[in-house]
Order: structure tokens, then sequence, then C-alpha cells
């Protein structure tokens, strides 16, 4: 991994709006408060666009320091150290943005909707793998950078599939899939045609919106109980 660069000296204007993001003055005097959203959230979104801009240039994930992002949102590194532990951390933030957020239901609806649900997420995370370049390049680029690849898997990757699991499961409590399948095996059996459709044959049509009812019906019918 490449170590961080040095930043140059900031321009005086870029100084001050540096200042303003971080909310302290040149004396490390608190700002007089401004209009609009909260500092905090502005060098939030700051930091984020400057990520997003650099990806854009063509800068790799791995050629990117704190730095340089932060020169480039014009802010102060201990800005962002206050909301990111270290460079993997904000990078797996910034991914994250780019992906559609899971749309669970929550238990207050059916089985069948909350596979639907979940379905529908993975169709809409596929379609923006194929039209957000970034996004597909950012996710590429992850498998050969360990320390970003395991980051994104604990923060965002193993969430997502603790929760298929505990719909899977709940359908198996409640006796709408059956229980005499492994759990693995029945969660692969549940997201394998998608997983297929999104991942392996990339080719593959996801546009119709449909398309996880159709799966979520074909598979209670052949592994449902029809409770």
């Amino acid at each position: 991994m490449k170590t961080d660069l040095v930043a140059e000296s900031p321009a005086p204007q870029a100084l001050a709006d540096r200042t303003a993001l971080d909310g302290e003055g040149l004396a490390g005097e608190p700002c007089a408060p401004r209009r609009g959203r909260p500092r905090s959230e502005a060098a939030e979104q700051a930091i984020f666009a400057a990520v997003e801009n650099l990806m854009e240039e063509g800068v790799q994930l791995s050629e990117l320091s704190i730095e340089r992002i932060a020169a480039a949102a014009g802010v102060g590194k201990a800005t962002i150290y206050r909301r990111w532990s270290n460079k993997e951390a904000l990078l797996v933030d910034v991914v994250a943005r780019l992906e559609p957020e899971p749309a669970s239901t929550g238990n207050c609806c059916g089985v069948r909707d909350e596979l639907v649900s979940m379905l529908e997420f993975m169709r809409q995370r596929g379609l923006a793998k194929r039209s957000r370049w970034m996004l597909k390049a950012a996710l590429g680029q992850m498998h050969s950078w360990p320390e970003l690849h395991q980051a994104y898997h604990e923060r965002v990757i193993k969430p997502r599939r603790e929760l298929a699991r505990s719909i899977i499961q709940r359908g198996v409590d409640e006796g709408v899939l059956r229980a005499d399948i492994p759990l693995d095996v029945l969660i692969e059996i549940v997201m394998g045609p998608m997983l297929l459709r999104t991942v392996l044959w990339e080719d593959a049509p996801l546009d119709d919106p449909t398309l996880p009812e159709q799966m979520v019906d074909a598979l209670l019918r052949g592994v449902g109980t029809g409770a």
C-alpha cells in the first residue's frame, strides 16, 4: 500500500473554506455559525464528494491518501480522522454510498414480501453496478486491496447476509419454507438465481421490475409448504 502524500500548503481561499468546514478559526476559535446544513454534515458531504471526484479523474483507490482527500475536500486531516479511524473506513463508506440501500420491510410483512424485497435490492444493486462505472471500478479494485476488501465485507456485505439469513430463518420458523432443507442450502436456493443474473451473467436482463416476484413465487412453489 502506498504511503500518504504530503499535501501542499492550501491557498488562502481554500484555507478559509477549510476553516469554515472544520468549524474553527485560524486561532482555533469557533467560526460564526452559518445558515444551511450543519458544518459537520457539510464537511462529510465535501469529503465524500472529494473522493468521488478524484475517482472520476481516474485516481485509483490505493493512490488516495488522507492528505490528498483533505486537500480536495477543503478540510483538515483532523476533520476526517474525527469521523473515520483510517482511510479504509472512509473508502468503505464512499463505496457503500454508491450502492442502493437495502429495502427490508421488517417483520411487519409476510415472508414472501420480505423475500421479494431482498431480491429487489439485489436486482437494483446489479443495475447500479452496470450503470455506475465508479461502483464497478471500486468493487473491482477491492480484490487487490485485502484491507479494504475485508473492511467492506465486515461492514457492508456481512450485515446484508445476516439480514438475508434472518428472513429465510423466519420463513422456516413460520412454516412457509421447508425445515428439512439445511438452512445454508436454502439460502443458496433463494439467492442463487438473482446472484446468477447480477454476478455471473452480467449481460442477463434485469430491467423487469417483476423479476423478484417471479423468482420468489417460483421458489415457494418448489420448496414452500404451501402455507
